[in-house]
C-alpha cells in the first residue's frame, strides 16, 4: 500500500510539472501568435498602401501618354 501511493504521489508530481511546463509553453506561443498577427496586419496595411500608390502612378503614367 505504502509502495502504491509512493508512486501515485511521484505520478501525481510529474502531471504537475507536465502541467506547468505545457502551460508555460501555451502562454508563450499564445504571445507569439498574437505579435505575429499584429506584424501580418501592419504588413498588409503597407501591402494595401503600396498597392494603391502603384495604381495612382499607374493612372498617371497613363494620362500623361494621352
Amino acid at each position: 500500500m505504502k509502495a502504491e501511493l509512493k508512486s501515485l504521489q511521484e505520478k501525481t508530481l510529474k502531471l504537475v510539472i507536465l502541467y506547468r511546463k505545457t502551460h508555460q509553453e501555451n502562454s508563450r506561443l499564445r504571445k507569439e501568435l498574437a505579435d505575429t498577427q499584429s506584424q501580418n496586419k501592419k504588413l498588409n496595411e503597407k501591402i494595401t498602401t503600396a498597392t494603391q500608390r502603384l495604381e495612382k502612378l499607374l493612372l498617371n503614367i497613363s494620362d500623361n501618354e494621352s
